[in-house]
């Protein structure tokens, strides 16, 4: 499974404004509406649904939201960079800039688990989040998270 798949250029966005992690969060559910021909509202109540059950910041500035959803054939991603952290109740108790969020069909198998490991093993890269904050547009960004998510031949 490479990340850059689960990933339009549409769905990435470098320059995200807000003040909350609400605020985040309906940005990100706008941005998979719009990429995946959802209902924004049931983006966002599903992510909210799940952040209720623990908060999925995971530290080091870094958040994986994620949802099952109705309407979707496949896995799909949503990557946001905030222009300023917010407070996010992640695990290190940091505030969180860089958002990756990970959407799966309602009756998926185990691949949603997967991926959630691959974006988070990823994500704790201190050298590769860095990159992806210094990335100046979604092409840029897209093209980080594509290479670097490919399976080494080791």
């Amino acid at each position: 499974m490479n990340l850059g798949d689960l990933l339009d250029l549409r769905a990435i966005s470098p320059r995200v404004g807000g003040s909350s992690k609400r605020q985040v969060l309906s940005v990100v559910a706008d941005i998979a509406a719009r990429s995946f021909g959802l209902s924004a509202g049931d983006v966002l109540d599903a992510l909210l649904e799940r952040e209720a059950a623990g908060s999925t910041g995971v530290g080091n500035g870094v958040a994986v939201p994620h949802a099952r959803l109705q309407g979707l054939d496949r896995m799909r991603g949503v990557f946001v960079r905030l222009e300023q952290p917010v407070p996010f109740e992640a695990v290190d108790d940091q505030p969180v800039d860089l958002v990756f969020a990970l959407f799966a069909p309602k009756a998926a198998s185990s691949e949603h688990l997967r991926a959630l490991a691959r974006v988070s093993r990823l994500l704790r890269k201190a050298e590769f989040r860095e990159q992806l904050r210094q990335a100046k547009t979604a092409d840029a960004i897209h093209v980080l998270l594509a290479q670097e998510a490919q399976p080494s031949a080791a």
